[in-house]
């Protein structure tokens, strides 16, 4: 780790995993900044539709995501950070699937991971940051004192989704949700930027079949803070 900076615990993984629950409460648990970087290319997707930018567009959604007015703020144990996009809360806007494959589909585009590269670098402040992202520990944070793959199969992550989904009152297919994340997932792990893949030193983690806790304890041991 580069000398003066904050420590950064990167938690890297696939969607669904559970990064977003346990990034959150591990951030809680130490007092430290949390970067949620997924919400970041989701924001940039539903700001260019806003924006009537086609997601073909390169350079114009590189522009938009330069120029993205966020902040989170906590909320209480077991919700998802509170997204402020240019003050208004779009934490559920920015979780609907449609947001989710567009936000996977900008991803692979070089301008906008530049354009959102020192962004997420800002995040990084005393006392310590964890990163929940899918290239944290790889791109963003190659230095990050501790290093998490969190993963889970394709279908315990689309029954977790559809779990959520229902809960909701959302109507949807689990098979066509588990079609979606292994797409995303093929997209994700052979874009040509920053794919998605643990880092050389990175610990890996499967969640399938484990608690929320036991996630959480084995993170807190690999960040030596059990």
């Amino acid at each position: 780790m580069s000398e003066g900076k904050a420590p950064v615990i990167a938690v890297d993984g696939p969607g669904g995993s559970g990064k977003g629950t346990v990034t959150q409460m591990l951030a809680r648990k130490l007092g430290w900044h949390l970067l949620d970087s997924g919400a970041l290319y989701r924001l940039t997707a539903l700001a260019a539709m806003r924006q009537n930018v086609s997601l073909d567009n390169e350079p114009e959604l590189a522009r938009v995501a330069a120029s993205l007015d966020v902040a989170f703020e906590p909320t209480p144990e077991g919700e998802p950070a509170r997204v402020i996009l240019a003050g208004e809360d779009v934490t559920s806007e920015i979780r609907t699937e449609t947001c989710g494959n567009n936000a996977s589909r900008i991803a692979v585009m070089q301008p906008v991971r530049d354009a959102l590269l020192q962004r997420q670098r800002d995040f990084q402040q005393a006392p310590g940051l964890v990163a929940d992202g899918r290239d944290m520990g790889t791109v963003v944070f190659p230095d990050a004192a501790v290093k998490i793959f969190l993963t889970a199969s394709a279908e315990e992550r689309a029954r977790r989704r559809f779990s959520q989904l229902k809960a909701a009152g959302v109507d949807v297919s689990i098979d066509a949700l588990l079609e979606e994340i292994r797409a995303r997932d093929e997209r994700d792990m052979n874009r040509s930027a920053a794919p998605l893949k643990p880092a050389d030193d990175a610990q890996v983690i499967d969640s399938t079949g484990l608690s929320i806790q036991e996630v959480l304890d084995r993170c807190m041991a690999a960040a030596g803070q059990a």
